[in-house]
């Protein structure tokens, strides 16, 4: 008989509080934020097949966003000024989220371990979800970035841009997709939005 604590970490993520360097109006935690990744990700995947004749599947999409943060149950929420300081650095980390990756990994039951490592590593076939991925995560960032500035805390304003030129820089049809048609209701009220 054996035992695996894989489950009882990826359960923690709700421990995990990102935005760090910043004063939040309320609290951020990494199961939010990767529950947020996999519902925009399956959208924009959705999207993609709907609006521009491809053939995603939206459900691995979300899937691989789900557990797309995952190490940062060990490594903790890395703040982006310091993840992206220099490109050593960013070396640097990816090597220690691929080791912690790993340590989780290593927790599953070998007969599970393949499955598992597939949805963390999002390489070979899943390598076209990549870009999804990161449209998905920046936008669930702008969003945060949005809420909190519609919460009054100007603590956002610089990171909300960065934002922006990020999802541009991405060049991705599928989020300027989001963003013109569903971002703009982000900035309304619960009764604007009814």
């Amino acid at each position: 008989m054996w035992d695996s604590s894989f489950f009882a970490l990826i359960l923690r993520m709700k421990h995990i509080d990102r935005w760090g360097l910043m004063r939040n109006t309320f609290s951020d935690n990494l199961a939010e934020h990767s529950l947020d990744t996999a519902v925009i990700a399956h959208c924009l995947c959705v999207i993609g097949n709907i609006y521009f004749g491809k053939s995603l599947n939206a459900e691995r999409c979300a899937v691989l966003a789900l557990y797309h943060d995952a190490s940062e149950i060990i490594t903790g929420d890395m703040p982006t000024p310091i993840k992206y300081y220099s490109e050593n650095l960013r070396t640097l980390y990816k090597e220690v989220e691929q080791e912690a990756a790993g340590e989780l990994l290593q927790k599953l039951p070998q007969e599970m371990r393949a499955v598992y490592t597939g949805v963390f590593t999002c390489a070979g076939d899943d390598e076209t979800y990549r870009p999804y991925l990161k449209g998905a995560d920046k936008l669930s960032a702008l969003i945060k970035c949005i809420q909190e500035e519609q919460s009054g805390n100007r603590e956002f304003k610089n990171a909300l841009q960065c934002q922006l030129d990020a999802l541009r820089d991405l060049a991705l049809p599928e989020a300027e997709f989001f963003m013109e048609h569903f971002i703009p209701a982000f900035y309304q009220s619960l009764d604007e939005q009814r």
